[in-house]
């Protein structure tokens, strides 16, 4: 039987599923049995799907296909949690399987949908919404099932480490890289979602979610973005032998779950420290299997549709063979969320301060009055030759003593001149 198939979005994931689905329909029914059948496909432009060879299936309305009783099959490519968040529910409630690449909805409503799927007795299937083509839920879902999951830790947003690897190896400041990426298409016009680490947020808590079996949302990602980060920083931790990554972390500690998103410092020797320009990998630690990581292309049409299209195959599998699909969330463990001030860790912190005597002294006065042991202190001219960067390596600290000693030195007048760059050492 043919797995009849609408799908929903023509922009550049999308136009990459079509041309799979052109490519390779008669490899997937010789070598896997399954007959996929498109019969509608939805859009706000005709001519993209003109551009595929499908203008005669194109409608403009989302409805057509949830309420078409052959389509067994639904795949939701436009993103956000508006519109595809009612095209995602329809479907489910309308006893449609679903395949989507909505990292922003899966982290946002991610109960509420399996609690549908399982309802209607259909399957939720979301590779894409991480990495990219970088296989890592089925195989956190599956393969590593047998392990307890003790971390995973990504670089899970191209744009950024983009970014980060430019202004590494070339010294370009934040602001020209950036309009170099925007440039190139690594980065949206508004890129807030990608530098100030929205998107890697959305991507971790559906990591921690599945690794630890239990409930991460994004808004319990605690998340900061690159903006702080200067070619003084990169060069600074390269002097300590380290490279700065923004880095999606999520640790099962014995008081709950430790889940952020910053710039981190972590060690040369790490696999990670070598993961460069829009390249994605993620690092996950098991009790049996040990350490694992999982590398590749984080974003573009290829890489993006082939996890989709991976996703619809499985979908299809139970469908074809007559049989009811896994459906249902691996969240049945309700562990807490440790606060953000909890963390124990080193921190580089560079602070910009008026050029005069004293406010070295001030500074360190601080830092040891909120109980922050310094373990060295170094001085380097800034442009402007009234200022200079201040940058401190700690010892240990919890980060609600950094937090506080930060906000005092803010509160002093003409004392910093910018806001400080904080990155966490992660060794």
């Amino acid at each position: 039987m043919a797995v009849r198939i609408g799908l929903v979005g023509t922009g550049t994931v999308g136009g990459g599923c079509l041309d799979i689905l052109n490519n390779h329909k008669e490899d997937f029914k010789r070598h896997y049995g399954i007959d996929l059948e498109l019969v509608r496909v939805c859009s706000l432009d005709r001519s993209e799907a003109e551009a595929h060879g499908v203008g005669d299936l194109f409608t403009d309305d989302f409805h057509e296909i949830i309420n078409d009783p052959s389509i067994d099959l639904v795949i939701e490519l436009i993103g956000g949690t508006g519109v595809a968040h009612a095209i995602v529910t329809e479907a489910l409630k309308a006893g449609k399987n679903v395949v989507t690449a909505n990292k922003a909805l899966m982290a946002t409503a991610g109960e509420e949908i399996f609690r549908l799927a399982d309802e209607a007795g259909v399957e939720i299937a979301f590779e894409a919404s991480v990495g990219g083509g970088i296989p890592i839920i089925d195989p956190m879902k599956h393969s590593l099932i047998s392990n307890e999951i003790s971390s995973v830790l990504g670089i899970v947003n191209g744009t950024t480490n983009y970014m980060l690897t430019r202004m590494d190896e070339d010294g370009m400041s934040y602001d020209d890289v950036l309009a170099e990426a925007q440039a190139h298409g690594f980065a949206e016009a508004d890129p807030t979602a990608d530098v100030d680490g929205f998107d890697a947020a959305a991507k971790i808590a559906i990591l921690a979610s599945i690794a630890f079996n239990s409930r991460v949302v994004m808004g319990d990602v605690s998340t900061e973005g690159i903006r702080g980060i200067q070619p003084i920083d990169l060069k600074t931790a390269n002097d300590m032998g380290y490279a700065v990554k923004l880095l999606a972390l999520a640790h099962r500690l014995d008081e709950g779950i430790d889940v952020r998103v910053h710039p981190t410092m972590i060690p040369k020797k790490h696999q990670l420290a070598h993961v460069n320009g829009v390249d994605n990998a993620i690092y996950v630690t098991g009790d049996a299997v040990g350490e694992t990581m999982f590398f590749g292309a984080g974003a573009g049409a290829g890489p993006a549709a082939s996890a989709v299209m991976g996703d619809v195959l499985e979908v299809a599998r139970p469908i074809t063979m007559g049989v009811p699909p896994i459906v249902g969330c691996t969240c049945t463990d309700e562990l807490p969320i440790v606060p953000m001030d909890n963390l124990v860790t080193r921190y580089y912190i560079r602070l910009v301060v008026p050029d005069r005597t004293g406010v070295l002294a001030t500074a360190a006065e601080v830092f040891a009055r909120h109980d922050v042991s310094l373990r060295s202190v170094s001085q380097e001219g800034t442009r402007e030759r009234d200022a200079v960067n201040l940058i401190f390596i700690t010892h240990t600290a919890q980060e609600k003593n950094i937090r506080a000693a930060l906000a005092e030195l803010s509160d002093m007048q003409d004392m910093l001149i910018v806001e400080p760059t904080v990155i966490r050492v992660e060794d």
